[in-house]
């Protein structure tokens, strides 16, 4: 099994250990967002709420001692990626709708929107959106054309 992949299964793992918290039917379910940090240096990956209780934590030892400057970029599409796998999961959690996956940094100042659960859309990073205006402008100028 390669590194990626091994990546992903812990990733998957620490989610779905989150979203067992709340599989619970509540008559008020939770209103809250679920951070995620990273922390290069130790490799570990927690799950909070909005009230900075820790929902679980996992190490990934891949991630351990790494310095690149780019590591909150490098992992957010793999993140996104986990996220995007388990979308049942996260539309029948017990929580209220909308909330939303966020990256946070090690003083817990957000870095980006990974993830938007809602009943009607599903927002994925801005990485999936770039371009489409682009894709969207030229498409109403070839229908303005006909």
């Amino acid at each position: 099994m390669d590194k990626h992949t091994q990546i992903l299964q812990q990733v998957e793992r620490a989610l779905k250990k989150t979203a067992s918290k709340f599989q619970i039917e509540l008559e008020n379910p939770p209103l809250t967002d679920l951070h995620i940090q990273v922390k290069q240096e130790s490799g570990e990956l927690l799950v909070f709420d909005d009230d900075d209780k820790e929902l679980t934590r996992c190490v990934v030892e891949e991630w351990i001692g790494n310095t690149d400057e780019k590591f909150y970029e490098q992992v957010q599409p793999l993140l996104t990626s986990c996220l995007d796998n388990m979308r049942s999961t996260w539309n029948s959690l017990c929580l209220l709708k909308p909330f939303s996956f966020v990256l946070v940094g090690e003083d817990k100042e957000t870095i980006a929107e990974l993830y938007l659960v809602d009943d009607e859309t599903i927002m994925l990073s801005e990485e999936l959106m770039k371009g489409l205006d682009k894709d969207l402008d030229a498409f109403w100028e070839e229908l303005a054309k006909r």
